[in-house]
């Protein structure tokens, strides 16, 4: 999008003209003829005809002044971010030794038979999916003495795994032969069916592995157990602080399974008996980032000169995680050198550069001339002919990358012994670089808010500069709290059809981003506080009759996708900005979305329920729903029917 282009000044001819005899009046009132046959008339309006090509000319080029304004002061454009999500390896069978996955692995999305290039993701760190087996069993509270059963298990005597009578805090402890950081433990069980009381598709327990210190909640991939009361397998993916550590003086990677109550799921009478159980590694799971990393890239020779610029090979470059760091050859051995935003603060034996991610170009400091006449340098100066290289950097990144789960599935560097690989939740935080437009509408706000939040607007600015991938930022002061302030934050995804309100919750570095950067910006006495915003389920039910040859189906699911895209926090409304905070829902404006639709003929009822996101209930049919005062709307299980020309539905 191109900046508005404003008059820089808006005179045209006739305006001229009569400022000038205006003018002529005021200097010299003895000049009394006007009329256009006066010579003077005629130079007025020679000169007025020159004047106004001026400003026409002027008023061409607002942009590139406006530009270099914006340039004077400090503005800089936004690099892109890089989407990140995490992906699993899936080994074709359990093995005895350790799979490595090495660091820049590449997976991509499945094109075959389209026509866009896949996005290609790169695992950030190296994974070891390391072979395990099951050592030890303990029973026991979650405090107190615990009970080897290890032997009862080996002997084929079963081992109850619970209380007689279950209570909260009852556990049984597994201790496998490795600690399995990032893996995908597989427990094969053999169970008899003793566990009454308790609803098989939703056991009351959670998963714990221990990191030594702390045990931390295990995401389950699948569990066909039914609560330990049939044969069957469990899948758990163990966090990556897991480590061997001795419980009942035996050293082993710990896992437990915990019961906790809770209102909405049934409780054990009587204990579920565990008769064998074997356990083994089958995957791991990393980090991966929709960025390419380019290592030991050497930029130039130094000249030895203040003030020298070297362009990289790739750009735009990607920020965030690792800072940059560039490494100049010097006394026989590579000296580091490390970014700073500016050199106002460098000595002339400071190693410092700065960095134009957008352009690729890293600068060395300059010397400059001081009121005194003395030279000062803003920053040591690369000895001459040493070489200049960068370690490791990131490029790419963007909003394509913000991929649904399940979509990276292809494995461009194979790993031996995987058969399979698959992101298990979306890809978030991909935005493109910043637009010029964007740039020169924040200039102003730059000069305004001087780095310091005072207004509930310079929070909000601020808050978008430490995280430009959050794609709306909200700052709600908290009046029965004076002096504390919230940053509602919601982070850039694309949801899909049943979104989970999960996925809107800014992750931990989203949130530490903000608030580090806030935190020596913010009016002292001022508490802040950064999280997600509140979000109000709305479900609509719907019925619409199809015009004339439109298949039903392909109208309902066409229905479903529009009421999913504009009831949605982040990118739905009437400008696609995401739902405004606290603005109702009213029937008649989803009955419009839903007109517009191509083979909608009517629309003959539309219903509004409010839904509660926990527990999944919705109140009674209202043509209103109104939201909380900071709160966001959130799309819950969509339903339209469809009446074709028959009446029947589908």
């Amino acid at each position: 999008m191109s900046l508005p282009v404003p008059n820089l000044d808006d005179r045209r001819f006739q305006d001229l003209v009569d400022e000038a005899k205006r003018l002529v009046q005021q200097r010299c009132p003895e000049w009394t003829d006007h009329n256009v046959s006066d010579p003077g008339v005629t130079l007025i309006e020679a000169f007025a005809m020159m004047t106004d090509q001026l400003l026409y000319r002027l008023n061409r080029v607002p942009d590139l002044h406006y530009l270099r304004f914006l340039d004077l002061i400090g503005v800089k454009l936004h690099p892109p971010t890089a989407a990140r999500t995490t992906v699993t390896y899936w080994l074709s069978a359990a093995r005895d030794q350790t799979v490595p996955v090495q660091r820049g692995s590449q997976v991509a999305t499945d094109q075959s038979g389209g026509t866009e290039a896949p996005v290609v993701f790169r695992t950030e760190a190296d994974l070891a999916i390391v072979p395990c087996s099951l050592a030890l069993v303990l029973t026991g509270g979650a405090s107190g003495r615990l009970a080897d059963q290890t032997d009862q298990l080996i002997s084929g005597e079963g081992v109850r795994c619970f209380q007689e009578a279950p209570g909260d805090d009852d556990c049984i402890y597994f201790g496998l032969s490795n600690a399995v950081p990032r893996c995908a433990v597989q427990l094969r069980v053999a169970c008899h069916a003793e566990g009454v009381g308790v609803d098989p598709e939703r056991p009351p327990w959670i998963w714990e592995a221990f990191d030594g210190t702390t045990w931390t909640a295990c995401e389950i991939e699948s569990d066909s157990t039914g609560g330990f009361n049939q044969d069957g397998i469990t899948v758990v993916h163990v966090p990556p602080g897991h480590r061997e550590a001795l419980l009942e003086r035996q050293r082993a990677g710990w896992l437990r399974v915990r019961l906790v109550r809770a209102e909405d799921r049934p409780f054990y009478r009587d204990s579920p008996r565990l008769m064998t159980a074997v356990a083994a590694t089958i995957g791991g799971t990393i980090d991966a980032s929709h960025a390419g990393l380019v290592a030991d890239e050497v930029v130039g020779l130094s000249e030895g000169v203040p003030g020298q610029r070297f362009r990289l090979a790739h750009r735009p470059v990607v920020t965030g995680g690792e800072p940059l760091v560039v490494e100049i050859a010097g006394g026989g051995d590579w000296e580091q050198w490390h970014e700073v935003e500016s050199f106002t603060e460098s000595g002339p034996d400071s190693r410092h550069f700065t960095l134009d991610a957008i352009g690729g170009e890293l600068r060395f400091g300059p010397a400059v001339r001081l009121a005194d006449g003395t030279i000062r340098n803003f920053g040591a100066v690369p000895p001459k002919a040493a070489p200049i290289r960068v370690p490791a950097y990131r490029t790419g990144g963007g909003k394509a990358g913000n991929v649904a789960r399940g979509l990276l599935n292809v494995q461009r560097d194979p790993i031996p012994f995987t058969t399979r690989v698959v992101n298990r939740g979306p890809a978030t935080g991909g935005v493109d670089g910043e637009s010029v437009g964007n740039a020169a509408a924040r200039g102003p706000m730059l000069l305004r808010t001087r780095d310091r939040a005072v207004t509930v607007e310079d929070y909000e600015y601020l808050a978008k500069q430490a995280a430009p991938d959050a794609a709306r930022v909200r700052c709600v002061p908290v009046p029965e709290r004076p002096g504390e302030i919230r940053l509602l934050v919601v982070p850039d995804i694309a949801l899909g059809s049943n979104p989970v309100v999960a996925q809107l919750t800014p992750d931990v570095d989203l949130v530490n981003r903000i608030g580090s950067y806030i935190e020596p910006r913010r009016c002292l006495g001022a508490t802040v506080r950064v999280g997600p915003p509140q979000y109000d389920g709305v479900t609509v039910v719907a019925q619409l009759r199809a015009a004339p040859g439109t298949v039903g189906e392909a109208l309902r699911g066409e229905a479903l996708e529009a009421l999913y895209a504009y009831l949605n926090p982040v990118s739905g409304g009437l400008d696609g900005t995401g739902w405004p905070f606290g603005r109702p829902v009213q029937s008649g404006e989803v009955f419009a979305v839903l007109q517009r639709l191509p083979g909608t003929a009517m629309v003959e009822d539309v219903q509004l329920f409010a839904a509660d996101l926990a527990t999944g209930r919705r109140s009674g049919p209202v043509q209103r729903i109104e939201l909380a005062g900071h709160a966001l709307v959130f799309s819950f299980q969509h339903q339209v029917r469809i009446l074709e020309g028959d009446d029947r539905a589908s």
